[in-house]
C-alpha cells in the first residue's frame, strides 16, 4: 500500500509536463537572435558603406518582422548636394533603409545563397516628416506574405521621435 501512495503522490521537485513545457520554451526563445549588430548585418546582407543604411536591428521576430535603426550624421556624402545649407535624408534612400530590414528577415527565412534579394515593386510610399542629420530613424518592417521563396511583400514604417517619418509596401524577388 505504501508503495502504490508513493507512485500516485506528486514528488515537488519533479517538474510536471508543463513545467517542462515552459522550460523548454524559454530554451528555445534563448536560441532565438533577437538583434544584430553593424558586423551581423554585413554578414547578411551584400550592402557596404556607403550604401549599408541600417547601423542595428533592436528587434526581430523570425518569419515576420524586424526593427532597424539608422543614425543620421551629417558626415553622410548625400548631404553635401541634398540640400547645401538644408540638409535632408532622401526619401529614396529612407525607402532603401527600411528594405535593408526587410531584407534581414528574408535572409534569415531560407537562405539565398548564389541569389540576391532585389527589389520588385514600391507602392503606397508617403513621406510625412523631413530626416535630417542628427536623427534617429526607426524602421519597422512586417512581412505580409511569401510566394515560392521567391517573391515577398513586406509593410514598412520609419519613425522619427516616435514620429511617422514615411511609410509603404515593399515587394521583394529573389534572382540568382
Amino acid at each position: 500500500m505504501s508503495i502504490l501512495t508513493e507512485v500516485n503522490t506528486i514528488d515537488p521537485t519533479t517538474p510536471t509536463s508543463t513545467e517542462l513545457q515552459a522550460i523548454n520554451e524559454t530554451a528555445i526563445a534563448s536560441e532565438i537572435k533577437t538583434t544584430f549588430t553593424s558586423e551581423e548585418i554585413q554578414k547578411l546582407l551584400p550592402h557596404r558603406y556607403p550604401f549599408l543604411l541600417v547601423d542595428k536591428i533592436i528587434d526581430y521576430v523570425p518569419g515576420k518582422k524586424a526593427v532597424g535603426v539608422k543614425n543620421v550624421t551629417i558626415n553622410e556624402n548625400y548631404f553635401q548636394g541634398h540640400f547645401p545649407g538644408r540638409p535632408l535624408m532622401p526619401g529614396v534612400l529612407i525607402v532603401e533603409a527600411m528594405a535593408q530590414v526587410g531584407g534581414i528577415v528574408l535572409t534569415q527565412m531560407s537562405p539565398v545563397e548564389g541569389g540576391l534579394l532585389v527589389f520588385a515593386g514600391i507602392d503606397k510610399v508617403r513621406f510625412r516628416r523631413q530626416v535630417v542629420p542628427g536623427d534617429q530613424l526607426v524602421m519597422t518592417v512586417e512581412l505580409l506574405w511569401v510566394k515560392q521563396r521567391r517573391f515577398g511583400k513586406m509593410q514598412g514604417r520609419a519613425e522619427v521621435d516616435g514620429q511617422l517619418a514615411c511609410e509603404g509596401e515593399l515587394m521583394f524577388s529573389l534572382v540568382n
